[in-house]
């Protein structure tokens, strides 16, 4: 019998798959035909960069930092300019106000730094623990803007039932006030709280208490009261001498000024931090898991 001859058989070629465009946007195919995403973005995914993001992150903390120094500007000479007359006020919330600010505005100082190294390091706890500065300072802002405009309201009717009794029980007893009172009505060109006739039914006029602070002598009214004030000019209460107008009219008009000032500047400036803490937060995610 003749023997069959054996064939050889070539293998059968292998098939590679072509790299398809789902491998680009990290997506990998095993044999069984499943699929799984990467777990980790690159700098550059989504709609936004990771470097753009910084960048402009970068521009906030420039614009936060000057806001700071503008609130810690202002504030500053409040204290040292306006807060002369603070004694004479029945309540302290110009005062409580004033300082939040203050405290407001060096923290925006505080947070701007921390706000670059985290972003220049690309710290994540350091960003959050700048995006909670930012909310602070938010609160704060919208909180003082909010009861400065509030307070700017009551100021007058507040003065009307509090200045005229600290003019006329205050004056010449209590050092503090009494300074106040005299630079007031220097400052001002006023004599009295409501009408220089007050000064008529004082303690400082009626008391003739030997321990006054500013002695009688026989005025009539204060020598601060003078158009030009001398020595013993407050003898005469002759309109040529003194104004007839009163402080509370003047100080009024002054403190809602500036109370609508800080208000504008707290309410403001407090819209600045919304978009810092929407960038801040979206560099935080970004951060995450990102590969270099």
């Amino acid at each position: 019998m003749a023997k069959k001859k054996k064939t050889k058989q070539s293998p059968l070629p292998t098939v590679v798959p072509a790299a398809s465009s789902s491998s680009a946007s990290g997506i990998h195919f095993h044999q069984n035909g499943g699929a799984h995403k990467k777990l980790h973005k690159t700098r550059d995914s989504d709609c936004c960069s990771i470097n753009f993001v910084k960048y402009v992150l970068h521009i906030f903390n420039i614009i936060f930092f000057m806001s700071g120094l503008v609130i810690m500007g202002i504030t500053v000479w409040t204290v040292f300019w306006k807060h002369q007359y603070i004694s004479l006020l029945s309540t302290t919330n110009y005062a409580i106000g004033t300082y939040s600010l203050l405290a407001a505005g060096l923290l925006a100082l505080i947070g701007g730094i921390i706000g670059c190294c985290g972003v220049w390091r690309e710290q994540r706890p350091m960003l959050l623990l700048y995006t909670f500065i930012l909310l602070f300072v938010f609160l704060l802002e919208a909180i003082v803007g909010g009861l400065a405009y509030l307070y700017e309201t009551q100021i007058e009717l507040e003065l009307q039932h509090s200045l005229n009794s600290t003019f006329m029980e205050q004056y010449g007893v209590s050092v503090r006030q009494t300074e106040a009172i005299d630079r007031m009505q220097q400052e001002f060109g006023c004599c009295g709280a409501v009408r220089f006739e007050d000064w008529r039914y004082s303690v400082w006029l009626r008391s003739r208490r030997k321990d006054l602070i500013r002695p009688t002598e026989g005025r009539r009214v204060p020598d601060s009261c003078c158009i030009s004030m001398t020595p013993k000019c407050g003898l005469s209460d002759g309109p040529s001498n003194i104004p007839y107008t009163g402080c509370i009219y003047k100080m009024a008009d002054d403190l809602k000024h500036h109370l609508i000032l800080l208000g504008a500047i707290g309410l403001g400036i407090c819209v600045i931090q919304v978009f810092g803490m929407i960038l801040s937060c979206c560099l935080y995610v970004k951060l995450k898991d990102v590969l270099d």
